[in-house]
């Protein structure tokens, strides 16, 4: 059992402040010596595992200036293999060093008997896996005495013999663990149409109350000699459908959930992602303008 976690370290975060982007390397420099209004800043957590590395120490600089956000990739939270201790102790002293507002990985598996694939593999959705999966968050949780976030999938194929719809492991994953919710909702839209299920649907199986952090990002559709393929490569602008999908969450649900804007391939200026940022602002204002009207009418 899960006991006395340290939730998010609450930064105050108003409709003004809680857009973020995720920081890549060809930006630190420009966002060390220009310091871009921006709520907060998110790192992949393994590229900051080294102590005495350049990018730690880049790290230190930002910290003063910007709230930290951790998102792991390596956990391999699905994967039948043992937690990787090693790693899990890396990423706590990350941790303790730098305090983020927020600790995520993912719901995939990435690793068979210490071997790892360069991926986030996606997993069979039955009650084994389940199990399998809240065993390995309660245990990171125990051991960080931290609050993490999943995060949903984008996949590509689906397993036959899975039993519960995704969204419903995810939620099952958040009850048995009270873990919080990293809510992707371009990851939900790429998926939606690789394996035909309504993003509607989804989305209405989300308790709102427990996702603690938005992504946004874009995509890419592929012509395979059997059908088109959406793939979540992170190397585009955020799509229409993606803000309209954001639009309404917002409307729905209110703005101060820290969102991202991600982008890991084919990296623009980091003006690009900066517009990207102010377009996700303009969806809080406009809806918290039309949120305030409706209340005075």
């Amino acid at each position: 059992m899960v006991v006395q976690l340290r939730r998010r370290n609450l930064v105050n975060f108003s409709s003004q402040q809680s857009i973020g982007v995720g920081l890549r390397s060809p930006h630190i420099i420009e966002i060390i010596t220009q310091r871009p209004q921006l709520g907060w800043l998110e790192i992949h957590s393994e590229n900051y595992f080294n102590p005495h590395s350049l990018a730690r120490q880049q790290l230190r600089q930002l910290q003063s200036n910007y709230p930290i956000s951790c998102h792991g990739i390596g956990l391999s939270l699905g994967s039948d293999d043992p937690l990787n201790i090693q790693h899990l102790q890396q990423l706590k002293q990350l941790i303790t060093e730098t305090e983020p507002f927020l600790i995520s990985d993912h719901l995939s598996w990435s690793s068979v008997n210490g071997h790892y694939f360069n991926d986030l593999l996606p997993l069979p959705y039955t009650e084994e896996a389940l199990n399998n999966f809240c065993d390995k968050v309660i245990q990171v949780q125990d051991v960080l005495q931290r609050q993490m976030l999943i995060e949903n999938p984008s996949s590509y194929l689906q397993f036959q013999h899975s039993t519960i719809p995704e969204w419903e492991f995810l939620m099952a994953v958040q009850q048995r663990t009270d873990c919080g919710l990293l809510l992707d909702l371009n990851n939900i839209h790429v998926s939606s149409f690789n394996h035909g299920f309504d993003c509607q649907t989804y989305l209405a199986a989300i308790n709102p109350a427990v996702v603690q952090e938005i992504h946004l990002a874009g995509f890419i559709r592929k012509q395979l000699p059997h059908g088109e393929i959406w793939i979540d490569t992170h190397s585009q602008p955020v799509s229409d459908e993606v803000w309209q999908l954001y639009q309404q969450w917002i409307r729905n649900h209110g703005s101060e959930t820290p969102t991202l804007i991600e982008w890991d391939a084919d990296i623009p200026p980091l003006a690009i992602l900066l517009a990207e940022a102010n377009k996700a602002q303009a969806i809080i204002e406009k809806e918290y303008a039309n949120a305030t009207i409706s209340n005075h009418a």
